[in-house]
């Protein structure tokens, strides 16, 4: 599954939530590519899943966009994300 975390400039918040929701699919055993980009290049990427605060989220494809309420809280990335995730991941390994 590709993945692409999604902030202003696409440097700093966005690869942190990169790196965090990596460890997580790692974690979960959800095999995924997580890549960062920032809000202007990402909508012209193709992926499985964008994965952004709210304030960015309506610049993407809203079919394929996870909200989450931090970059950074591993925590709150997990209770926001992981069943979408697992679900998403299920779907792909069946099609």
């Amino acid at each position: 599954m590709k993945i692409i975390t999604v902030c202003g400039n696409g440097i700093g918040s966005s690869l942190m939530l990169a790196m965090k929701i990596q460890e997580l699919c790692d974690a979960e055993g959800i095999p995924a590519n997580v890549e960062s980009c920032d809000a202007n290049s990402a909508s012209g990427k193709t992926c499985d899943l964008y994965v952004t605060v709210k304030e960015l989220a309506p610049n993407l494809d809203q079919s394929k966009t996870l909200i989450v309420r931090s970059y950074t809280n591993k925590k709150k990335i997990k209770e926001d994300i992981l069943e979408v995730l697992k679900s998403k991941s299920l779907e792909l390994n069946n099609n």
